[in-house]
């Protein structure tokens, strides 16, 4: 019987039994509706806002600043397209290899009107503040970045940038989905919204929320009932909701060493990779990356066929590429870091969690070593 080993984790993580727990607990509750006035409804209500309470006191801010929603792609279209409902004009500064949830959507925005300016990282995976405030204009109206791009595991300098926007008083939207989870942060004064996703961090899929301060000017795209704040029309997803909040509780006293313990199976992965293949090259290697992701180009060897055979030998990972008509397609984000088409083409991503262990990741690496020497007889 083949181990399964999972290495996907940028992907979708496994929900914590702890977190299962509580939302089993919730899914055998009466049926009861935060909204309504009766006991039902109104103990549901308390379970919501003992949540909401949860997740504002781990981030340090009020919980009328938390916007629930199914996910982190809807809480960035509420936040982008709402920002921009009301006058699609002005100038949007962002990069060129943000998460498709970003980039698609203001593509969008471009069509209908909004200025775009495309920051380009080049091969150190990442914007910096002097980019950002070379891009910025007269009529700059928004900057939206990732905090960690998802294929590289490469950092922006979030709280730089954030201190550059508050001088400018440009409103700062910042794509937390890649980080939260993987190392401890706060949320700096200049971020005026920022976008997270439940099963990023061994949450349930289907949740997610948006921290949104005040000053954050945007219009409700689901109109209804006058749910999260009238922000967010819709009964709330409550079993949804109080495994988001089980899983960030937890993040409190497992982040710490997780953290540690991640990087730790990261960087011996790589290394022993290195010594086996020294022509391996990491994409991100020489920049601040989160401690959980390696992105990996294995030259000469087609990514495809190298997943492919990694799964039927357990190994699960994901590829640097995306399907478009049943082609397969070089990264975007490698393309435009830089990457070369064909060393794009032999990129796959290994991504840990905290459940990631030491013989998971030893054996892992002796399956890639052996497929790659099958593959490659002189190495």
């Amino acid at each position: 019987m083949i181990q399964r080993i999972y290495l996907d984790n940028n992907a979708t993580t496994e929900l914590d039994p702890r977190v299962r727990k509580v939302i089993e607990e919730e899914l055998a509750s009466p049926p009861s509706n935060p909204s309504s006035i009766h006991f039902f409804g109104q103990e549901a209500r308390k379970r919501l806002s003992k949540a909401r309470q949860t997740i504002a006191d781990f981030f340090q801010v009020k919980p009328s600043e938390l916007i629930f929603t199914s996910g982190g792609t809807e809480a960035l279209n509420m936040l982008l397209r709402g920002f921009f409902a009301e006058n699609f004009k002005g100038h949007l500064i962002t990069s060129d290899i943000e998460h498709s949830s970003v980039y698609q959507t203001v593509k969008a925005l471009e069509k209908c009107g909004v200025r775009v300016t495309y920051l380009s990282t080049g091969t150190k995976g990442y914007v910096s503040p002097e980019d950002v405030s070379q891009a910025v204009s007269h009529d700059t109206r928004l900057v939206i970045l990732g905090a960690v791009n998802s294929e590289t595991g490469v950092k922006n300098p979030i709280a730089e940038i954030a201190t550059l926007c508050a001088t400018r008083t440009l409103p700062f939207l910042v794509d937390g989905v890649a980080l939260l989870g993987k190392e401890p942060f706060t949320i700096p004064q200049g971020v005026s919204a920022m976008a997270f996703s439940a099963h990023k961090f061994h949450g349930p899929k289907g949740i997610g929320f948006a921290f949104v301060r005040k000053s954050f000017p945007y219009r409700s795209l689901l109109t209804g009932g006058d749910q999260e704040y009238a922000k967010r029309a819709g009964t709330e997803n409550l079993p949804g909701i109080v495994g988001l909040a089980k899983a960030i509780e937890l993040l409190s006293e497992e982040l710490p060493s997780a953290e540690t313990r991640m990087k730790t199976l990261r960087d011996h992965f790589e290394k022993s990779l290195r010594a086996h293949f020294p022509d391996l090259i990491v994409h991100g290697n020489d920049s601040p990356r989160v401690g959980n992701t390696s992105c990996l180009a294995f030259p000469g060897i087609d990514g495809e066929t190298l997943l492919l055979h990694l799964d039927m030998q357990g190994v699960m990972a994901s590829h640097g590429s995306a399907c478009a008509a049943g082609a397969l397609e070089p990264s975007r984000v490698l393309l435009n870091m830089g990457t070369p088409p064909a060393l794009a083409r032999s990129t796959l991503r290994f991504s840990l969690s905290r459940f990631t262990t030491q013989e998971e990741i030893d054996r892992a690496m002796e399956i890639l070593s052996q497929i790659i020497k099958t593959a490659r007889p002189s190495c």
